[in-house]
């Protein structure tokens, strides 16, 4: 039911809110107080488990939890930055302290704990003794700060799926990743951002986007390049006739995106599925059982318990709230005996999982040997799908009858619900945050660095109890100085990067703990003003950016650059019936902010003030008809990135062709095809990886970077570049997918 908005609640429901780190009232965007109703309170307490069903309830609450957190000799986890000690008594007086280090060495420590200074960075245990009571905490030795880029660098964005060659089943896939990535680092690229690969649910893909998936720790298997699977390649002659069926297929898929339609999810799966079934039956050759016996050993249980999941999604539908009772958690009483019943579908999955950690290394590969400094750069999603593999698994330290999102704000004045459950802060310290930890190390694989969506979720995030409007919520805070340390400590383990992004509703003092820490943010152009979204009093001067950033133009969530400069994306947002003003007056404030821009441009030198004419706020964009991709005004925004101090510059990748339309359009789920487009020009027409290489504006923003940084020389690919190469007995002769006697000669398509 709909939650109620109240000023204050009772005073006993307010301290109780406050023990739990919920948040009684916050401050807008806008720098307004608004306060938190009683019944959100209620709600969201009840989320982590206790009971305010009545004043007597919430008394009896309030004093158990009080006395919890007294009665305790240590903290649920003690983080310290490596070199610093604690800023206060780690635990009560008289009580004896030791330190089991990661190595199984004891260390006998005082009160305040400044031996602690000299442990080297990693997870410790800390034990604490005090007449009879003994405590053990996880004692967390995180770096002090995190390695930033080593010189400026720029790259590209793009959504993998969006960006298909002619050889493709129906999507973008690592194989073009691998090509992708050669291409870029040939241009001066140090990195490729890619949306996130996590695993889809099994079952409709109804919801395809990449920030709802079923799994954070493994990728998904429709990424997959079907013909560099080795096993596919070696089918017996009795197989080879469905294989070439297969192709045959994928040619089709392929066909019908290039030629209008949208990327159809369910037919690649369903089609790649049949073709890596196929390829199961293929026994591994000894070299590569054991490559996949280390895969499958290092990740354990959980790479079990995903592969299970799988197995009995695909049996009893993906929603696991409806299974069988004995089957809602790992370690119900009916998971032995499914166990052993689905062990060979348990194995089919265990070894989709390793053939994707495969390709991934194959593209990482690729981009390194290609020049890249960073190379891939992964997208760690805020959370997962309620009914996905990581909620199962996951669900004691998941909070049940909420969901996160974000407040009302600039962005979306409605706020936004993004319909995932959010880790609970009270059992997700007491697991010393090993779920948290085993999710980051999964996300960090096979890349250089790690972009983490709504970087401010790791210090509050915007909870909405069940029937709630998304404007109903409130903040419940998380320790951010462990779950920073917990990222800083496995990013430092990868040797990756990271990267906040930073953006919407963002507390005082949360950009500066980043930057100090060595997180980079995001910088959109669109939301850099002076005086920030209150005043927003012009364009932010190119030289006020901040350094320690990833500025970009534009996301896979706003309107592509030369739709910004026409007009377009208010014009969609008209034909979609998502206006909440008259058109012409969208379109007055619409060319108003661009002309804003260009005129910041043309101040700053990198644009001629004779390209804006025409464009002024009553008339709308220039119209030159034939002009060259990209445009003149787009260059100039790019050449005003590289005016920035930025460290990273990103390049939306559809930009540089002049692509019209966003990738996901907020607020609309079947009246757009949000994460279904390809990569297309001006005119709508979808472009293939092939045509994008040979477009001449990605070598146009390009040109704009070459003086980032010193040139440097181009090393020589590394042993195992050619992982996803197609080979010639992949194809089973002529007259399938594409020819593969060249990397780049693929048979035509349309």
């Amino acid at each position: 039911m709909p939650v109620a908005r109240a000023t204050r609640g009772p005073r006993e429901l307010t301290d109780l809110a406050r023990l739990y780190g919920v948040a009684t009232h916050y401050t807008t965007d806008r720098g307004r107080r608004a306060d938190t109703s009683p019944d959100t309170l209620r709600a969201v307490l009840a989320a982590m488990g206790v009971d305010t069903a009545t004043p007597g309830g919430v008394r009896d609450a309030l004093a158990e939890r009080r006395h919890a957190l007294d009665g305790r000799l240590l903290p649920p986890v003690v983080v310290l930055r490596a070199g610093r000690t604690p800023a206060g008594p780690l635990a009560p007086h008289g009580t004896d302290l030791w330190v089991e280090t990661a190595n199984g060495r004891r260390r006998r420590i005082a009160a305040d704990g400044r031996e602690l200074a000299g442990l080297p960075v990693g997870r410790h245990t800390l034990h604490a003794e005090r007449g009879p009571r003994t405590d053990a905490v996880p004692l967390l030795v995180t770096p002090e700060r995190l390695q930033g880029p080593a010189h400026r660098s720029w790259g590209f964005l793009v959504q993998l799926y969006s960006l298909l060659s002619r050889r493709s089943w129906g999507m973008g896939e690592l194989g073009d990743l691998a090509r992708l990535a050669d291409w870029a680092g040939g241009l001066g690229a140090d990195f490729l951002l890619l949306n996130p690969m996590h695993a889809y649910a099994p079952g409709d893909l109804n919801d395809p986007s990449p920030y709802r998936p079923g799994s954070r720790r493994y990728p998904d298997w429709m990424n997959l390049s079907v013909d560099a699977v080795p096993e596919f390649a070696a089918l017996p002659a009795e197989k080879r006739e469905q294989a070439r069926h297969l192709c045959d297929r994928a040619r089709h898929l392929t066909t019908d995106v290039l030629t209008g339609g949208h990327i159809d999810r369910e037919a690649v799966r369903a089609l790649k599925l049949r073709a890596l079934e196929l390829a199961h039956t293929v026994a591994l050759t000894p070299a590569r059982q054991e490559a996949f016996r280390r895969y499958a050993d290092a990740e354990g249980t959980g790479l079990s318990d995903y592969a299970l999941w799988c197995a009995l999604a695909e049996e009893y539908g993906a929603r696991w709230r409806t299974w069988p009772a004995g089957l809602r958690s790992p370690d119900a009483p009916e998971i032995p005996a499914a166990r052993a019943r689905l062990a060979d579908r348990i194995d089919f999955h265990r070894r989709l999982a390793w053939l994707v950690d495969e390709q991934l290394d194959g593209a990482q590969r690729a981009a390194t040997g290609a020049g890249m400094a960073i190379g891939l750069m992964h997208d760690l999603a805020v959370g997962v799908h309620p009914e996905g593999a990581d909620a199962w698994q996951f669900q004691r330290w998941l909070a049940d009858g909420v969901t996160v999102g974000c407040p009302p704000d600039d962005f979306n004045r409605s706020g936004q619900d993004w319909g995932q459950p959010p880790w609970r802060p009270d059992t997700l310290a007491e697991a010393g945050y090993a779920p948290f930890a085993e999710v980051l190390r999964c996300a960090l694989r096979r890349s250089g660095a790690l972009r983490v969506d709504h970087i401010m979720g790791l210090f509050r995030l915007w909870w909405i109890p069940d029937g709630a409007g998304a404007g109903e919520g409130t903040y419940v805070r998380y320790d951010h100085e462990a779950l920073l340390g917990v990222l800083a400590l496995e990013a430092h383990r990868a040797g990756s990067m990271v990267i906040g992004e930073d953006l919407g509703t963002v507390e005082d003092g949360v950009r500066e703990e980043l930057a100090e820490r060595g997180i980079l943010g995001t910088s959109v152009l669109r939301f850099e003003y002076t005086g920030g979204s209150a005043e927003r009093s012009g364009p932010l001067p190119a030289e006020q950016w901040r350094a320690d950033c990833l500025a970009t133009l534009t996301t896979h969530d706003l309107p592509s650059t030369a739709a910004w400069l026409d007009g377009e994306h208010v014009r969609l947002h008209d034909r979609l019936g998502l206006l909440t003003r008259p058109l012409p007056e969208a379109e007055t404030a619409a060319a108003a902010e661009r002309q804003g821009w260009l005129a910041e441009l043309a101040n700053c030198g990198v644009l001629d003030a004779e390209a804006t004419a025409g464009g002024d706020a009553d008339t709308g964009p220039p119209d030159r008809g034939g002009e060259p991709v990209p445009s003149p005004e787009t260059l100039a925004l790019y050449r005003f990135l590289a005016r920035t101090p930025a460290k990273l510059v990103g390049v939306w990748l559809p930009d540089t062709v002049g692509d019209l339309r966003p990738q996901n359009l907020p607020g609309t789920s079947h009246e757009y095809p949000n994460w279904r487009l390809p990569v297309a020009g001006p005119d709508g027409r979808a472009l293939t990886l092939e045509d994008v290489r040979a477009h001449p504006g990605p070598a146009a923003v390009a040109d704009l970077y070459k003086e980032l940084h010193p040139p440097t020389a181009h090393p020589s690919p590394p042993a195992g570049m050619n992982l996803l190469k197609v080979s010639a007995s992949s194809c089973y002769g002529p007259g399938l997918l594409f020819d593969s006697a060249d990397d780049d000669g693929p048979r035509g398509t349309r």
